[in-house]
């Protein structure tokens, strides 16, 4: 097993998919991990349109044959027609996660009252945990510095590396052992 955390990072936007709009939320994802992890990862990302069957074909891809760890996708969590990444999310999934898009939701609403129409989820696909983020640079730094304080022991109890973070951004919570 490999000691590198392997992430992908996956927007789903039609507009910046054909290039009319440029990508916000994946460069805010990679920023936040480059601040926040203290040990090697490696990132993969991706530009998708809204389309459910090619989203959850990205997912597939980096989680089946390029041993991703960890996605993290940015936009098409809320209510509009062509928001679809929850579903298509939903429909590679192992298992449900539910706690984490609570948790999001619980942030967000420290901010804004309409974080009530997010529809975020998280899931787990074989070893690795899949997690929807808002389209909003401001919001995915939000909700990852207090998120990711569970996500390196998820990680571990899906066998995967030992994930250590800097505590001035983010501090891993681990139990303690008997």
């Amino acid at each position: 097993m490999s000691d590198t955390l392997k992430v992908g990072i996956v927007t789903v936007s039609d507009r910046a998919f054909r290039g009319e709009y440029e990508d916000l939320g994946g460069p805010a994802i990679e920023r936040w991990l480059e601040a926040a992890l203290a040990t090697p990862w490696q990132s993969d990302g991706r530009i998708v349109p809204d389309e459910a069957d090619l989203i959850a074909a990205i997912l597939r891809e980096l989680v089946d044959e390029h041993g991703c760890h960890l996605v993290l996708t940015t936009g098409g969590t809320g209510p509009a027609p062509r928001d679809v990444t929850p579903e298509a999310t939903l429909a590679v999934a192992d298992k449900e996660m539910p706690g984490f898009g609570e948790k999001m939701r619980a942030i967000s609403l420290k901010y804004v009252p309409t974080a009530i129409l997010s529809r975020q989820v998280a899931v787990i696909r074989k070893g690795a945990l899949i997690v929807n983020l808002p389209g909003s640079p401001r919001s995915i730094a939000e909700i990852l510095d207090e998120l990711f304080e569970a996500i390196p022991y998820c990680i571990e109890l899906l066998e995967g590396p030992f994930v250590d973070t800097n505590p001035e951004v983010v501090k891993a919570f681990r139990p303690k052992k008997k």
